[in-house]
């Protein structure tokens, strides 16, 4: 399991911590879980977030792998909501839509685009379970960050553009 943690300050996105829980597959499930929501837990203790996001589950033809996904995710969500901290979900190709600008990216092109966000100087990555969890983080704050304007803050660009019609040109 891949986790990361960003930090926000004024409109800088900095790494706090990423790493990966490795879990031993002598150990049963439940005790895989158990380490799971104790790792989750340790994470918000130490870095006390405001919010937590996780990649959602993606359809593959393996139920089993699937079910065990989705338990361990399951986990992770009730660590945090234990916390009572928001939980939001964002699908695999949004995430690198958000961080590459293509939905279809890869990781090593993933990892590439977060190194030049957050000024990582680390050339290679450890795991992509790492770097996968990083962007989740990164997407999450894009994709709830709110358009600042001096006349205030807006809901998005259709709201922009309703507030703001003696600024519109159109094309000749």
């Amino acid at each position: 399991m891949g986790f990361g943690l960003i930090k926000i300050s004024d409109s800088s996105i900095s790494l706090l911590e990423m790493g990966v829980l490795k879990l031993s597959p002598k150990k049963d499930n439940y005790q895989r879980l158990k380490l799971i929501h104790q790792k989750v837990q340790a994470l918000i203790e130490k870095h006390s977030p405001n919010e937590f996001a996780i990649e959602a589950p993606f359809f593959g033809k393996n139920v089993q792998s699937m079910l065990k996904l989705g338990r361990a995710q399951g986990v992770a969500i009730a660590a945090a909501m234990s916390f009572n901290i928001p939980v939001t979900e964002y699908a695999p190709k949004k995430i690198k839509q958000s961080i590459a600008g293509n939905g279809n990216a890869d990781k090593e092109q993933v990892w590439k685009m977060l190194q030049r966000l957050l000024n990582i100087k680390k050339k290679e990555i450890s795991s992509f379970d790492a770097s996968d969890a990083l962007a989740v983080a990164v997407c999450h704050h894009f994709q709830s960050k709110k358009l600042v304007t001096k006349n205030g803050t807006l809901k998005g660009w259709s709201d922009f553009v309703a507030k703001n019609s003696s600024r519109i040109r159109t094309a000749k």
